[in-house]
């Protein structure tokens, strides 16, 4: 069962990992532009320094380096984005609505399945195949 549970918290990693690298780091550009036109203040400097912590902590739960506070740091970032940029009830044009509902959805869903993970370190109750113990212990 470790390996399928690494297999997922690699799964969920995947996208910090990508997105964090390609997106908000290499082409930081785009990205701010996008930000900036959801209104986000400081788009080019919140962009890399998103891009740095999605980095760090998609390698965290990947690898399981302090992954309960690599989690934490996922799951705060999706709820921030899904109302800082993903505010789809603030468009009037139905595609982009439609859009950017998906993206508000789709980071309430990984900050969910976050904290669920988060639990399963609280726990202790395998989370299989890490390099560090938990960095919180409630």
């Amino acid at each position: 069962m470790d390996v399928v549970i690494l297999i997922g918290r690699i799964l969920l990693s995947m996208i910090f990992i990508g997105s964090g690298s390609a997106g908000h780091l290499m082409s930081s550009d785009e990205t701010a532009a996008y930000a900036e036109s959801r209104g986000v203040p400081n788009a080019k400097l919140l962009t890399q320094l998103s891009g740095i912590g999605m980095l760090a902590a998609g390698i965290g739960v990947a690898f399981g380096i302090w992954a309960d506070l690599a989690v934490l740091g996922i799951v705060g970032y999706s709820l921030i984005a899904a109302f800082m940029v993903h505010h789809f009830w603030t468009d009037d044009d139905p595609m982009v609505q439609q859009a950017e509902m998906s993206g508000f959805m789709k980071n309430l869903a990984i900050a969910g399945g976050g904290l669920i993970l988060f639990g399963f370190l609280q726990l202790n109750d395998g989370v299989g195949l890490t390099f560090t113990d938990n960095l919180f212990n409630f």
